[in-house]
């Protein structure tokens, strides 16, 4: 049971208390007080609401995600590009230019990658005169195959004997090759796949990619009879659409820096390339389209000059990916 309801009795103050007008006055005075004293604070109460500073609705912006690239070759179909270089040196005229067709396969193996590429043409100019050359010959008459880890990490020449097999097949009894035998050695075929591969696409895949974020890796072009060593950086712009389909569009530049001079991330790198002789003063430009959902070799372009002997050269290098076809109609 609750507390007992209040009785009006004579003595209590109930029905008696009010009996007298001037106690009915008082108590009428007393409840319009509570009544506009409720009724202020009221509105005090739903005026303060009204100008509390409610935050929007809309979500604030967050940065993107950075962009990771993974290495997925289309193992389904056959690339066809075109890779074109030039040679010359300041202060003499004409130059040496080479152009030559390539196709393309990638096939799952051994828990990565095998690429087997095909030279289908090849042709070599001096000051846009074609010029014969045995390397032209032993180029289309060999496969290149190179095992990738599953990153797209370069691991080696499969078969690097099948060069000098084909220079051997091209070149006359008892004729002197020292210098295309050379060239084709084992040694050289393997340093100038790795090299290649590393400077297109090294510290690439698998990095997390984010508009003005570079990556750093060494490159190398012989040029005046020697190797000019150099840290190209390569940074990501943001991305477009093509007839391949979304791509990564990376700016190019070579660092002409000493080394003590660059970033802790470069000497890094260069610390695990257990720190290769640069060479002072190269400059370079260019810019790399890279497939974003697989691996595509869209567009390459790089113009580099460096001095040589107190002789300026400069070479230049572009490719392009000319058709993305199924095995059955390339052949």
């Amino acid at each position: 049971m609750g507390a007992p309801l209040p009785r009006l009795t004579p003595t209590g103050g109930g029905i008696e208390a009010l009996a007298t007008p001037g106690a009915f006055c008082q108590r009428a005075r007393n409840v319009m007080r509570t009544h506009r004293f409720c009724v202020l604070l009221l509105l005090v109460v739903s005026t303060a609401a009204c100008r509390r500073d409610i935050p929007p609705l809309s979500l604030k912006p967050t940065a993107s995600p950075p962009l990771r690239l993974e290495f997925l070759p289309p193992a389904d179909s056959v690339l066809t590009e075109t890779v074109k270089s030039s040679v010359r040196r300041d202060g003499t005229p004409g130059s040496q230019e080479a152009e030559m067709t390539t196709v393309t396969r990638f096939t799952a193996d051994q828990g990565g990658w095998l690429l087997t590429q095909r030279v289908t043409q090849a042709r070599y100019s001096r000051d846009g005169a074609p010029v014969e050359t045995r390397v032209d010959d032993v180029l289309t008459r060999f496969p290149l195959r190179v095992r990738l880890a599953a990153d797209g990490t370069y691991v080696q020449v499969v078969d690097p004997e099948a060069a000098r097999v084909a220079l051997q097949a091209v070149a006359p009894e008892g004729q002197e090759l020292l210098a295309l035998e050379r060239f084709f050695s084992p040694e050289s075929l393997e340093a100038r796949t790795r090299d290649e591969w590393e400077m297109r696409y090294g510290n690439l895949y698998g990095q997390g990619l984010s508009p003005g974020r570079s990556t750093y890796v060494v490159g190398s072009v012989p040029l005046g009879g020697q190797e000019v060593t150099f840290v190209l950086e390569r940074t990501f712009t943001g991305t477009l659409l093509t007839e391949y389909g979304e791509v990564v569009v990376l700016t190019l530049r070579c660092l002409d820096a000493p080394v003590d001079k660059m970033t802790a991330e470069v000497r890094q790198m260069l610390w695990r390339e257990e720190y290769p002789p640069l060479t002072a003063g190269v400059q370079c430009e260019g810019e790399q389209l890279l497939g974003k959902g697989r691996f595509l070799p869209v567009r390459r372009g790089l113009t580099l000059r460096a001095t040589v002997g107190g002789e300026t050269w400069t070479w230049t290098t572009q490719s392009a990916l000319e058709s993305l076809q199924a095995p059955e109609e390339e052949r």
